[in-house]
């Protein structure tokens, strides 16, 4: 048995969730937070104009646009687009339109904005 379900994700299922903060204009729907070295896997609602400053991964990164259009440094990725980012690539992200994207981590970004503060 799964250890977790949601119906119709692709069709707009995500629509009837919970999102809580996690940037600035990104919001958060955690499915399965990390817990110890397993990964973590969530939907994240980004807000028309909205980023994420430039991060490195530490792990892979998997990303599957469920609406809108999600893009970065090396193009623009709209609904139905998948994204592999590899352990050590970094980029920032952002959506003009606003977006919602399934995606898991094989381990937390550094943001090198927090670096700053």
């Amino acid at each position: 048995m799964p250890e977790t379900t949601l119906e119709r994700l692709t069709s707009g299922g995500w629509k009837a969730l919970e999102f809580g903060p996690f940037r600035d204009a990104v919001s958060i729907h955690w499915i399965r937070p990390f817990e110890g070295d397993q990964p973590g896997v969530a939907l994240l609602k980004y807000e028309p104009g909205a980023s994420v400053p430039r991060h490195r991964h530490a792990g892979l990164e998997t990303i599957l646009v469920l609406d809108g259009v999600q893009s970065d440094e090396t193009g623009d990725y709209a609904s139905g687009s998948y994204i592999v980012n590899a352990p050590g690539s970094e980029h920032s992200v952002w959506s003009e339109t606003g977006c919602i994207v399934l995606i898991q981590w094989d381990r937390p970004v550094k943001i090198f904005e927090e670096d700053t503060a």
